[in-house]
């Protein structure tokens, strides 16, 4: 009795474990229609984002085109300056010597 009891429960628990697969399958399958419907598919989504991106990147490139040259000179005239050397005026020439 014993053992056709564990046999029974095994059984049971193998087609549970089917009908949850099953049941996986299906909800899966319905979240990608569901998914295709209403967002395109990944590889629609991907070809936009890269489409936008390039867009993206030729603005850019546009844009540093056109200030690159200004830039490079407002920054040269900032960093760059003229030194003139000259003794401090608390020096006085007597420590010189």
């Amino acid at each position: 009795a014993r053992k056709r009891k564990a046999r029974r429960l095994k059984q049971a628990k193998d087609e549970a474990n089917h009908e949850i697969d099953k049941f996986k399958a299906e909800r899966e399958k319905q979240f990608r229609d569901y998914e295709r419907q209403h967002m395109g598919s990944r590889d629609d989504i991907a070809a936009k984002i890269e489409a936008e991106t390039r867009i993206k990147m030729d603005v850019m490139n546009k844009s540093v085109g056109l200030t690159k040259d200004k830039v490079i000179e407002d920054l040269l005239a900032r960093v760059i300056c003229e030194v003139k050397p000259q003794l401090h005026r608390n020096l006085r020439l007597e420590d010189l010597k």
